[in-house]
């Protein structure tokens, strides 16, 4: 098989054009730009396009198939040549169901905690020896890829994503993967520029249920209104209830207590104790026994960028989170929170996304810092320019937060200015961002301030 990739730096689609490499097919692409870490590890394996730019002239007759990726555009020079020839053209989501067409397909969605999730499922699965195809939306420790592809495993479990397939498939990636096993963590509106109601956000989960194969199961968490009133509404499908495992915390450890047993986990708060229930039910439903599944969650360090210590002492800590809808903020924050109680916490979030940049979205964001001794937000003006939204102010942020001691800051040299004076005695900086933070270097400030 013989495979183009357009956009081909892409997080997800770099990682399948690896995977197809590594399972033997003739893999080729394109880009504009690609950046790390795509672009180091496309080099590692000889994937790295010799040239940036689109050139037709790199789609032949002898091109099995076409990924289109979400970075290009539906008049890119490339895909309208693979359509005059009519090559086969998929987007990444549709390509992993047709490699996995014959095989038990286990998908995790959800508006937050889907990655982690998906990542238990995978470390679980690798320490126990059982092969398994994938595609998660982190790196984890122990895997060389975040999507696997082979011959030889029965099961794939992917994280399922509600937001559009490609430039051309307007549809949510879940849609394509049709499960027989399904999860669904929590529904909290996202994606404005694509949803703007949250009813047509909320749509999108009651579609992905309709997918569930026959005789197939739901695994959701019962806390969730929206996913009851969903999950009642199935006829044909089982549908499984779920809330947080019993844990306590010892001594600045979760322990978990299930049967007779105790385990100590190295990851914390209610929402994790929520995913690994999840998880534990989905494994079990794979054959895993609990015991068996919970034994190896013990090792289990959580996903890149989900809680990471980028520094820490006896006193503090200093954590990263990719947390950036208002739902993953509250519940991260939370967290820290409740798993040092009696250190102050600093939180910092940066808005960079289309939703929290958005003055319609923001007032979502209320309340998310409460757990927070002190609270700041981050944004960058320049980039509501780029993504073409109307401005917002300082004021703007506060009222939508619900914290009128909320300090704002709009410059990346103000703010790393005050993240290197913060001096964190018996306290911890929480820092919450899927942008870059106006490129300043998080780790050594970490370092400096610990």
């Amino acid at each position: 098989m013989r495979v183009h990739f357009i956009a081909i730096g892409g997080s997800a689609m770099h990682n399948l054009a690896i995977a197809l490499h590594q399972k033997g097919f003739v893999v080729s692409g394109s880009d504009d730009q690609v950046f790390e870490p795509s672009r180091s590890r496309l080099q590692k394996y000889g994937l790295l396009p010799s040239i940036e730019g689109w050139n037709p002239d790199r789609i032949t007759e002898d091109i099995d198939a076409v990924i289109v990726g979400m970075h290009a555009r539906p008049d890119n020079p490339e895909l309208l040549k693979a359509q005059m020839l009519g090559i086969k053209i998929y987007s990444y989501p549709e390509y992993l169901f047709e490699q996995t067409r014959q095989k038990k397909r286990v998908v995790i969605a959800g508006s937050h905690g889907k990655t982690t999730i998906t990542s238990m499922l995978l470390h679980v699965m690798k320490v126990l020896g059982k092969k398994v195809d994938f595609m998660v939306g982190a790196r984890l420790k122990g895997f060389e890829t975040m999507v696997h592809l082979s011959d030889d495993s029965d099961i794939a479990i992917f994280e399922g994503d509600e937001y559009l397939s490609s430039p051309i498939d307007r549809r949510p990636k879940f849609l394509w993967y049709q499960p027989h096993i399904a999860l669904i963590s929590g529904i909290a509106w996202d994606h404005i520029n694509v949803f703007p109601t949250i009813e047509e956000y909320n749509q999108q989960f009651e579609r992905f249920v309709q997918t569930i194969q026959p005789g197939g199961t739901l695994f959701y968490y019962g806390g969730d209104p929206t996913l009851r009133n969903i999950a009642q509404s199935l006829n044909s499908t089982e549908t499984v209830a779920y809330d947080a495992l019993e844990a306590k915390t010892e001594q600045g450890k979760t322990i978990v207590h299930y049967g007779k047993n105790k385990y100590e986990l190295k990851i914390f708060g209610q929402h994790n104790l929520q995913n690994l229930s999840g998880a534990l039910l989905v494994a079990q439903k794979t054959g895993i026994a609990p015991t068996d599944f919970l034994e190896a969650m013990q090792s289990f360090e959580g996903a890149s960028r989900r809680l990471q210590i980028l520094a820490e002492n006896k006193d503090a800590t200093v954590f990263f989170d990719f947390a950036h809808a208002p739902s993953k903020v509250k519940a991260t924050v939370a967290a820290v929170k409740e798993q040092y109680p009696h250190r102050h916490l600093t939180a910092v979030a940066e808005l960079h996304t289309f939703s929290s940049l958005n003055r319609k979205f923001l007032p979502q964001y209320k309340d998310t810092l409460m757990a927070a001794d002190n609270a700041v937000i981050f944004y960058n003006p320049e980039v509501i320019k780029h993504k073409k939204l109307p401005p917002i102010t300082p004021d703007d942020v506060k009222a939508a937060f619900g914290s009128p001691r909320l300090r704002i800051i709009t410059n990346a040299t103000e703010l790393e200015t005050f993240l290197t004076q913060l001096k964190p005695l018996n306290g911890n900086l929480l820092v919450m961002s899927s942008g870059n933070l106006g490129g300043i270097n998080l780790r050594s400030i970490a370092s400096q301030i610990i």
